[in-house]
């Protein structure tokens, strides 16, 4: 796949880090594309050559964070134990807190939300499908019970991480979120 050029690049770079600038100022509901167009220095035109809307800027944004946590997830491999993962994702929330911390205290927490519950459960389900191949077996009854609500725990802890200003460095909470995970999803239905 070829990149964009340079100039399509640091256009696309200036908008999403306006509309960063802007969600630590403002609700995201507030936001317009002329306050987005404003601060990135880029025409309204420039904006919609890339964007539908606000909301689609937005969607791109957590998709394109998504899909870095899914290579990391994949770049790591299906031997990583929970924690593993876990430290994994808090790093990356780390280092990406700013975005992260202004898509929830503006409106866009929503959008947030939903995406990475689906991101999680998609990671779960790939870790409870880890049996062998010659098997058929897919989710029991019970797993996907359980996979649900730990996904939504994932997402709810995460949230209270990023609200409460990063109480405890990653390593803890992989520690802690790890231990909750391996002991929840590692029961036997049979």
């Amino acid at each position: 796949m070829l990149k964009p050029d340079r100039r399509i690049r640091k256009s696309r770079n200036a908008i999403k880090m306006a509309v960063i600038d802007l969600m630590i100022e403002k609700k995201f509901d507030q936001i317009t594309i002329q306050d987005i167009s404003d601060k990135a220095d880029v025409s309204r035109r420039t904006i919609y050559l890339h964007y539908m809307d606000k909301f689609d800027l937005l969607d791109k944004l957590i998709e394109e964070h998504i899909e870095e946590l899914r290579e990391l997830c994949d770049l790591a491999g299906n031997d990583s134990h929970y924690m593993d993962a876990v430290l994994l994702w808090f790093d990356y929330f780390e280092s990406h807190y700013l975005f992260f911390s202004a898509i929830l205290e503006s409106k866009g927490g929503h959008f947030f939300h939903n995406r990475f519950l689906e991101f999680f459960l998609q990671e779960l389900k790939k870790n409870e499908n880890e049996i062998p191949e010659d098997s058929s077996r897919g989710l029991t009854d019970g797993e996907d019970v359980d996979i649900q609500f730990l996904g939504g725990a994932i997402v709810g802890v995460m949230e209270w991480w990023f609200r409460n200003g990063k109480p405890y460095p990653p390593s803890f909470m992989a520690q802690r979120l790890g231990s909750l995970l391996e002991r929840n999803l590692d029961v036997d239905y049979t």
